[in-house]
């Protein structure tokens, strides 16, 4: 299906995805799309075109495969959906949105929790998400160095390729170290061990970050001592790169960069988690959501330097291209063997989830 999300370029099938599903007996129908990174005309030598918006009225065998979840909406869910649906993890509204799949009948793989035998993701954004969201975060910076608290960053648009926002980040980086008097950023990761650290601290190093100014923390370093972390007050740019599960101690706080403000560099936090609505989120001043055409909040109070933080829980889709061909080719193994869903361990491990989701329900949610 064609995604409704605003500034989402990205696609869960890319072109070469699709023809290698058509060529072991899938019959794939894309939706139009005036804003997936790949052209309609990408898909057409192989598979169906339809209608953009038009799969609510498809049979219910079919399965709609999307990338982020639905538009608002109150009609029950009849079809199965792979998507990311975020609503597993008590995030705001999660009661709705599981509850027209129960009204519906219909079923919810999401993406998210599509899982190997080792509890690992068969398929994620995460690099693309951290490396776009480090990019980001250095702009900020940048930004900052150059213009103070006055004005916030301007929007940012979809890159074409990575060569292109690294070409932009790297001149932007230059223009602040100078504005810096010649003094790189210090640069914090946090969950530097996985994917998503892995892309930011590789686009910090591609945008000119010299390795000894970027600290790598993991699960080592923040299970050593209880937060919150001197460490990020004294960062100027902290990038939160860890997958929440659980209860945690906060990482830093408002209060904790008051309590001496003469000790903080920090100016700029990029939350790639985005928890913004979880009860556990470790950074408890990034609680709204910001987007493409408003990457940053700036933080009342702070200034010399300003904090702004930002929340954008679509990063990849600034690198749409590189981002969808990774992604998809990580997921066609699953989807191969989406025939045989009730026998394959990826899907069963999904839907026994999505059950078990479901039945927490109010008896109310689950009504049409």
């Amino acid at each position: 299906r064609s995604e409704t999300k605003p500034l989402e370029h990205r696609s869960a099938l890319s072109p070469d995805v699709v023809r290698k599903l058509i060529d072991n007996g899938f019959k794939v129908n894309i939706e139009r799309s005036p804003v997936r990174i790949f052209k309609d005309s990408d898909y057409e030598p192989f598979a169906t075109l339809v209608e953009e918006g038009s799969w609510p009225r498809v049979p219910t065998d079919h399965i709609i495969i999307g990338l982020k979840e639905l538009p608002e909406d109150d009609f029950p869910l009849k079809h199965t959906h792979i998507q990311f649906a975020h609503c597993f993890k008590g995030q705001e509204g999660w009661e709705q949105v599981l509850g027209r799949f129960a009204a519906g009948g219909g079923t919810l793989y999401d993406m998210e929790f599509l899982e190997d035998e080792n509890r690992r993701r068969v398929a994620a954004f995460g690099y693309h998400a951290g490396y776009a969201g480090a990019a980001l975060a250095l702009q900020d910076w940048a930004w900052q160095t150059k213009h103070g608290a006055e004005n916030p960053m301007p929007g940012k648009q979809a890159y074409n390729t990575e060569g292109d926002l690294v070409k932009e980040v790297k001149s932007d980086v230059v223009e602040g170290i100078a504005k810096n008097g010649d003094k790189a950023p210090q640069i914090l990761v946090i969950g530097a061990l996985g994917r998503c650290g892995r892309g930011a601290i590789d686009l910090c190093i591609a945008a000119g970050i010299p390795e000894s100014k970027i600290l790598r923390w993991d699960l080592a370093e923040t299970s050593a001592k209880a937060g919150p972390y001197p460490e990020i007050r004294e960062s100027d740019v902290f990038i939160n790169c860890i997958y929440l599960t659980q209860p945690i101690p906060k990482f830093v706080t408002e209060e904790f960069l008051k309590e001496d403000p003469s000790k903080r560099k920090l100016s700029v936090v990029c939350d790639v988690s985005c928890d913004t609505t979880n009860p556990h989120n470790p950074i408890p001043f990034c609680n709204k959501q910001t987007y493409f055409d408003q990457p940053t909040v700036a933080l009342p109070d702070f200034s010399n330097p300003p904090l702004s933080y930002i929340t954008i829980d679509h990063l990849p889709s600034l690198l749409p291209r590189e981002a969808s061909e990774a992604f998809s080719n990580a997921l066609l193994p699953s989807l191969l063997e989406l025939p045989n869903a009730s026998d394959a361990p990826v899907w069963q491990r999904a839907r026994l989830f999505f059950e078990e989701k479901v039945a927490t329900l109010p008896s109310q949610a689950k009504s049409p």
